[in-house]
């Protein structure tokens, strides 16, 4: 858990994804296309990605992947994601953590 909590500390967009997942994808297509540059941490590609996936679990993270944190704080999976941009706070949740200008 402290990885995760230091790896999401470390840029002000940061995604947890799997390289085969389509769901991730789509997340990271968005964020792109917000202007934000997120730092992307593959699990499945790193040597301690089970770990990591477990840990993300235990932060309600249901499926683990894609999980999106913003300014260091857990802002949830795909749904949640979907839902802060349908209702418009996703950007300004990016703008605030200074992920994104206007």
């Amino acid at each position: 858990m402290e990885r995760i909590r230091y790896l999401a500390s470390q840029k002000a967009a940061v995604i947890f994804t799997k390289s085969s997942c389509c769901m991730c994808h789509s997340i990271k297509a968005l964020f792109y296309d917000l202007g934000a540059s997120p730092a992307i941490h593959e699990l499945d590609q790193d040597e301690n990605g089970r770990e990591m996936e477990l840990a993300l679990r235990g932060l309600g993270c249901n499926p683990t992947v894609p999980c999106v944190f913003i300014g260091g704080q857990f802002v949830g999976s795909t749904k949640d994601v979907i839902s802060h941009h349908v209702d418009g706070s996703l950007k300004q949740l990016l703008i605030n953590a200074k992920a994104i200008w206007f």
